[in-house]
């Protein structure tokens, strides 16, 4: 897929980036951590003023063109930050409650003050249909004796009404920058967030979530410690990527030859890659080597290596790659 981050046609991107973090250096990239108002200015995302619009239908008749009014539903409209003219991103029903980019950051400095977490990234993808702001906390977990896995907290949003305001917490493993999304039963690594205009509503909210995150935090650390201390085989790892990606004898050849593919390099990564080294051999490797090909190595349309990294950066932070990682998960957790 091309990556959907949105792009002016003054050669900009809506993308901003502090130190090198997980997601591949994309846009602008700052030498220190990024506040709530940094983020928004450098990734485009203030002063949209996203509002309601009404909506009507034409309809060619033998009388001429005739002016439908569509009662029922909105357009979400917003200011274009480069521009400066209104621009249409998606039709809603006349229930719905615009939030504010600005809000948007606004809610995620109240999990700064609780938590010591700083902005990592921001940015707009889908030509401002959706916008994301993520974060580092400063906590970092140690699985087994040295492999560390950073926590981070992602929050979405959409302008169109395809989904509601969302945090998910994203795990990412430091050797390699590889998320490691896990579907686990006693904790949430989503939450969703309704839009209410009290303050105390709203740091009500962020103080829930952001217990829901270190609950995650926890539950994650102990299973990947139990998975640390697993043995795994190289046999054993291909039945759970049969499992993850099956293939029939009645599928075609170029779905057997992608298998063969697959299979070979993430048992590369799993028998020979340096980022697998300290924990080789072991479930939490394997693991390790599924989540990195699902992250950094599936296949991506195109030829230019910037747009490449950008398309998987973009699979990275919108959690295309999440399915498969929390279904390994559940298969290969102990």
């Amino acid at each position: 897929m091309a990556h959907e981050i949105e792009q002016f046609s003054d050669g900009t991107a809506a993308f901003v980036s502090a130190h090198q973090d997980a997601w591949h250096r994309l846009g602008t990239v700052t030498t220190s951590a990024l506040t709530a108002q940094e983020a928004m200015q450098l990734a485009a995302l203030d002063n949209w003023n996203v509002r309601l619009v009404g909506l009507n239908a034409t309809e060619l008749t033998p009388d001429g063109v005739a002016t439908l009014d569509v009662p029922s539903h909105r357009a979400t409209v917003r200011t274009h930050p480069k521009t400066g003219r209104p621009e249409t991103l998606g039709v809603v029903g006349t229930d719905y409650v615009p939030v504010q980019n600005e809000e948007h950051a606004e809610f995620l400095n109240y999990l700064v003050d609780e938590s010591g977490a700083h902005f990592e990234t921001a940015g707009s993808l889908r030509d401002g249909r959706t916008v994301f702001l993520t974060m580092k906390l400063p906590q970092t977990m140690t699985i087994g004796q040295s492999d560390n896995v950073d926590l981070y907290i992602a929050a979405f949003n959409s302008h169109d009404g395809s989904s509601a305001f969302r945090i998910v917490v994203t795990p990412v493993r430091v050797v390699c920058a590889n998320t490691l999304r896990a579907g686990l039963r006693a904790a949430k690594s989503k939450y969703t967030v309704r839009h209410t205009s009290g303050a105390r509503a709203r740091i009500a909210q962020a103080r829930q979530a952001l217990g829901l995150t270190f609950k995650y935090a926890e539950e994650f650390e102990k299973a990947a410690q139990r998975m640390i201390e697993a043995e795994m085989t190289t046999p054993m790892l291909r039945t759970v990527v049969e499992q993850l990606w099956p293939v029939s004898s009645a599928d075609t050849d170029r779905k057997k030859t992608n298998q063969r593919t697959r299979w070979n390099t993430i048992r590369n990564l799993f028998e020979q890659a340096d980022t697998q080294a300290a924990v080789r051999g072991t479930a939490w490797a394997g693991y390790n080597a599924i989540t990195e090909y699902a992250n950094h190595l599936t296949p991506v349309r195109g030829t230019i290596p910037d747009l490449k990294n950008a398309a998987r950066a973009e699979r990275v932070i919108s959690g295309a790659a999440d399915d498969v990682m929390e279904r390994a998960f559940s298969l290969m957790t102990v």
